[in-house]
């Protein structure tokens, strides 16, 4: 078969290119579970492990041992496929650990530099200030939000145990990191640190239940309790050094887990009450434990710090340490709110007030340092948070508005009574997919009245155009909406504020990533031209997915990359499933991730004029490839017989049976790939190893181009630059021999071979375009990690392979399909967890 050679690069260049730190934890963290797999199978168990790795890994290099690793995987009977399964798929938890701590090391080592870090507040401060002046500075400033919104992902595939052992594992890694820790502290974390692994090695890794909307709040409810709350003071913080002066509460967080209702007949309206219930309870008991800590530690007396007269006035008798008092009774109405005793706070405002009484006076009695210390941090906690954590938002498909009214009904009815008990912002926004008209918005308001004739809830209706022929005519559809009396009756009380979500994931599904990303460009330049002709604030809300096929990557080189005016201080975007552990799991990550992102908003913000869009400049270019790109993708998806063979190359079936969220894989029943979800789309092509989504059309689109033209785009258009350099990291996690095999699953050379030479044709495009000589070489970390990665996930394709065709086998026995399936699962989690990216 001859020699292969990674388009990424080779391993032994790679080991050496991996940093010290991260080299010794990985090597540490596999040599603990290889003990653990020894200790627990036997060395028989370790030996077939190190046999299939040695065998991947020099098949990398030469073919025929990749024909040995297919032999050896075969020859296993599936209870041993399953075990080695479980082996890999715990290596890649522990290396994706490994991974994660050097990213917060090298966080805290850049933080510890005489200089900020680029694209830090720090730096975004010092440059934008003397540009802008100090007077439009600070109106940017005070307009600023960033929004992210957390949603269920049907793909996330590891369960919230595995996720808390991996947790455990990394805290006595933080230990062991530690210089300061003693020589018996040293050797406990040492214990505890192959105690964790074993724990990790003995934890189911396949769901035994189905996933739950509940169950998906509660694994956010733990990225709340463990990073964000203690999170956002710290962000602020680092906000508030770099003005120079208090820093506005300008995070705000919502979520779709409970209340997305898009194709998911399980999120039902008691759910979405339930879902508010836990959620508020979480919020108020953190708000709780951070003002009786406070107050406890606020001492000051009357005779070094009098209380103002405001204060005085709040305290129902003299104290001697009136502003602790104030706090600690402020705790205890915290308290009551939650139990729903007497004395609880009406809403967070009232809380609010307390805490600025509070902090008022001690600012008049001379104490500003205590004032503006951990007090502070507790207001910006409540001023983010509320008492219901994040806004909890609700979606419904367009067609259900008009076919599942009784439904509907009874969520408008649920709304309404979540707002009287948690406020208005608790529970406010209707998102409506596939809006097609202004008559799905008028249909939300009059549903909202005949739910509630007394008291309708406050809505804000936000139409989501998904679509490239929806977003064409989103405009039309504003227009005609600014028509209805509801719409115009929000806007007047809102301050002329209004909201449009834009779907990545159909449009790309629907014509392939390159022309969805124009099309999303271009409705992104006219909705900010119609927001400004209309005179209104506008916040564009990106629903991005986790993957490069559904808009994913770096959030803060996407920032950069919108329409001139259409980021105007507002940044409103979809964070899915293993992205929010990803970003929010480790606090110095989560950090620095919302430090990026509003690095880019804020530089994003500042005001340009529209013609200095350098789409304008490439206009004719994207014309130029926007056609032949789109063709090439619809001549594959639309191919006759295509649905079949995708149905045969692709996992999608088994993926649509695992237990591994709440929301079925397709809108509508049936086994066409119009009726299926973009993000499991996304997820098989990815467990095939191909991550089409990502990438296919642009080859051709590309190479309709002159070789210049392309290039001066590249360094002159984000946009463009953002979309190549995406396709280049789906490029580089594609293995073309390993996707050969499943391709070979359909019996259509026609069609593979259409797939194949786009991707042919793709590589050889981006690399001339970015003048690379392999994949990622502007990115050597990154693209050596993926280099020495590459070879264990071969391992589990090829076990994914043998358990794909034995569960097909019509002749295998329950009991060994039943095998066949846990297999299955382990290799989806591996596979997942090695490419650290799903739908």
């Amino acid at each position: 078969m001859g020699t292969r050679r990674s388009p990424t690069g080779n391993r032994a260049t790679a080991r050496h290119q991996i940093p010290e730190p991260l080299r010794r934890d990985v090597r540490l963290l596999g040599s603990l579970l290889g003990k653990v797999i020894a200790d627990s199978g036997g060395t028989s168990l370790l030996r077939d492990v190190e046999k299939l790795r040695g065998l991947v890994i020099r098949g990398r290099d030469a073919g025929r041992y990749e024909r040995d690793a297919e032999r050896l995987v075969a020859s296993w009977p599936l209870e041993r496929a399953e075990m080695v399964a479980r082996a890999f798929t715990c290596y890649f938890h522990l290396a994706n650990l490994a991974e994660e701590h050097q990213r917060a090391r090298v966080i805290r080592e850049r933080d510890r530099g005489a200089t900020p870090m680029s694209e830090s507040l720090a730096a975004t401060v010092a440059e934008l200030r003397p540009r802008l002046g100090r007077k439009r500075f600070d109106e940017l400033v005070e307009k600023l939000r960033v929004h992210p919104v957390f949603t269920a992902h049907p793909t996330e595939a590891r369960r919230r145990a595995v996720v808390t052992a991996i947790r455990r594992v990394g805290e006595q890694m933080e230990k062991l990191d530690d210089p300061r820790i003693s020589d018996p502290e040293r050797q406990e974390a040492d214990r505890r640190l192959v105690e964790e692994v074993d724990s990790l090695w003995r934890t189911a890794q396949v769901r035994s239940a189905h996933v739950t909307p509940l169950d998906e709040v509660r694994s956010l409810m733990a990225i709340f309790d463990e990073t964000l709350f203690r999170m956002v003071p710290e962000v602020l913080r680092s906000f508030d050094s770099a003005l120079g002066r208090p820093a506005p509460a300008f995070l705000r967080f919502g979520s779709w887990i409970g209340g997305d209702r898009d194709g998911n007949p399980t999120v039902t309206a008691e759910i979405t009450a339930e879902t508010m219930t836990i959620q508020s309870e979480h919020a108020l008991l953190a708000l709780e434990a951070v003002a009786t800590r406070v107050g406890r530690s606020l001492t000051v007396d009357v005779e070094t710090t009098p209380p103002s007269a405001a204060l005085r006035h709040r305290l129902a008798r003299p104290s001697a340490e009136p502003h602790r008092e104030l706090l600690l009774d402020a705790a205890r109405r915290i308290r009551a709110t939650r139990m729903g005793e007497d004395g609880a706070y009406g809403c967070a405002r009232d809380l609010l007030t307390d805490l600025r009484t509070v902090q008022d006076s001690l600012v008049a009695a001379g104490a500003t340092r205590l004032a503006s210390g951990e007090l502070q941090h507790l207001i910006w906690q409540a001023e983010t948070f509320g008492f219901y954590l994040a806004e909890l938002e609700v979606r419904q498909h367009s067609t259900m508005l008009r076919d599942g009214q009784s439904d509907t009904l009874d969520l408008l009815r649920t709304i309404a009574s979540l707002q009287t008990r948690f406020g208005v912002e608790s529970c406010s926004r209707f998102v409506v997919s596939f809006t097609r008209g202004a008559g799905d918005i008028a249909a939300v308001y009059e549903l909202a009245r005949r739910a509630a004739p007394d008291g309708p809830p406050v809505l804000d209706v936000v139409p989501l155009f998904e679509t490239l022929d929806d977003l064409s005519h989103a405009t039309r559809v504003l227009d005609e909406m600014l028509e209805l009396e509801p719409v115009r009756r929000r806007i007047r009380a809102n301050g002329r504020r209004i909201e449009v979500m834009l779907g990545y994931s159909d449009s790309a599904k629907e014509a392939g990533p390159l022309s969805a990303t124009l099309s999303l460009h271009d409705a992104q330049a006219a909705l900010t031209q119609w927001a400004r002709d209309n005179r209104l604030d506008l916040t564009i809300f990106h629903g991005r997915g986790g993957a490069l096929g559904r808009g994913g990557g770096p959030a803060n080189r996407a920032v950069r990359a919108q329409a001139p005016g259409s980021v105007n201080g507002h940044f409103k975007v979809t964070e899915q499933g293993e992205v929010i552990f990803a970003r929010y799991g480790n606090r110095a990550i989560a950090q620095r991730h919302l430090e990026q992102v509003t690095s880019a908003v804020l530089e994003a913000s500042v005001p340009r004029p529209a013609r200095s869009d350098p789409a304008l400049a490439f206009r004719e270019l994207a014309a130029t490839i926007d056609g032949p790109a789109r063709t090439a993708y619809r001549r594959l998806v639309d191919a006759d017989g295509f649905d079949e063979w995708f149905l045969e190359v692709s996992p999608i079936e088994e993926l649509g049976r695992l237990r591994i969220a709440s929301r079925p894989a397709r809108r509508a029943p049936g086994r066409r790939v119009r009726d299926l979800r973009a993000i499991p789309w996304v997820f098989a092509w990815s467990q095939m190893r191909l991550n089409l989504p990502g990438w296919y059309g642009m080859g051709s689109g590309l190479a309709a181009a002159s070789l210049g033209d392309l290039r001066r785009a590249y360094a002159k258009w984000p946009l463009f630059n953002a979309m190549v350099d995406n396709a280049e990291m789906s490029l580089a996690k594609t293995d073309r021999r390993i996707a050969e095999r499943y391709l070979g699953l359909g019996n259509r050379p026609d069609l593979t071979a259409m797939v194949l030479g786009e991707y042919d044709r793709t590589l050889e495009q981006v690399l001339a375009v970015t003048g690379h000589r392999r994949l990622l070489e502007d990115r050597r970390v990154l693209s050596w990690a993926i280099e020495l990665r590459n070879p264990y996930v071969d391992a589990l394709s090829h076990l994914q392979l043998r358990a794909l065709r034995a569960m097909r086998d019509r002749k295998i026995s329950r009991s060994d399909r039943a095998r066949a399936e846990r297999v299955f699962q382990l290799t989806v989690n591996g596979v997942a967890a090695g490419l650290q990216n799903t739908g």
